[in-house]
């Protein structure tokens, strides 16, 4: 060993076993677990949004789980921040291990992350609108009026990237490249680190979500959906948007049955898990993959 501060990052797809394995090399190697998932940091949702359990948190040192407030928006940019406190606060030869689903948070760890303000889903939509009826020429015409350098980065008119840097111009008064241009640096340069992506079958993977859920609504997520429905908050918010919140909500207000509601929301899960693995195919492609934690 080199005598540099080592991290782990364990990544993966929902119900993989992430959690799990962390918590095994956390007990083993004495290190510090570090949440890598946008919605595990989110107080009121522990169950619905599978965190560690308070057993599993006494077993080891874990960091960064519910400490955002229900009612807040958390960005990329603030996590960033948060793991800087993290790392300031462990002594230098305790192990980070870094654990979640977020593909973001690991890509900014490591490569850094343009900071740019939260956009609202009002002005989104309202960009989306207005390019809808334009061609590919018109698009890009209208976005090198507003943003050349961006334009000049855009090999087609991709109308979701060209939609961001539309509604960031508008909302900031600054173009989207020169937030990028600005990016924050990673801030694993000057450690030892290791990557895994754990990467189980597909049918397992099924399996385990659909009993997940299952258990979940039986062990606490229904008494949850109630306490955030009573916060009486912004629909828009990222926490509303867990997966569960809705198909809960809906049978306790009568509209589903409960084994439509574990149905749809294990539908959900499995539609989540698919755009996770994605993500991490053609992002961390060079990953050493694995399968079911233990397995």
């Amino acid at each position: 060993m080199t005598g540099r501060r080592r991290a782990v990052l364990i990544a993966g797809p929902t119900a993989s076993g992430k959690s799990a394995l962390a918590l095994a090399m956390a007990q083993a190697e004495g290190g510090v677990v570090i949440n890598a998932d946008a919605m595990q940091v989110y107080d009121t949702l522990c169950v619905v949004t599978a965190r560690p359990t308070a057993e599993d948190r006494a077993l080891a040192d874990h960091r960064l789980y519910g400490t955002v407030p229900a009612s807040t928006r958390f960005s990329t940019g603030q996590w960033l921040e948060a793991v800087r406190g993290v790392m300031a606060s462990v002594p230098e030869s305790v192990p980070l291990i870094f654990v979640g689903g977020t593909g973001l948070y690991f890509d900014a760890l490591l490569n850094g992350f343009a900071d740019i303000p939260e956009i609202s889903p009002a002005l989104t939509l309202q960009v989306q609108q207005e390019i809808q009826a334009l061609d590919g020429a018109e698009r890009l015409a209208l976005l090198q009026r507003e943003d050349p350098v961006a334009a000049s980065r855009l090999r087609v008119a991709d109308p979701q990237r060209l939609t961001r840097a539309l509604a960031v111009k508008r909302a900031t008064g600054r173009t989207l490249s020169s937030f990028q241009d600005r990016q924050q640096a990673g801030l694993l340069g000057e450690f030892v680190v290791e990557r895994v992506v754990l990467d189980p079958d597909r049918d397992v993977l099924r399996q385990r979500i659909a009993r997940r859920f299952e258990a979940m609504f039986a062990g606490g997520a229904v008494e949850e959906v109630k306490a955030l429905r009573g916060l009486d908050l912004d629909p828009s918010l990222p926490v509303m948007k867990a997966i569960g919140v809705r198909e809960i909500g809906d049978w306790l207000d009568g509209v589903a049955e409960r084994d439509d509601a574990i149905t749809l929301a294990t539908i959900a899960t499995h539609q989540y898990a698919k755009r996770q693995r994605t993500w991490f195919r053609n992002r961390f492609s060079d990953w050493p993959r694995r399968g079911i934690a233990g397995t």
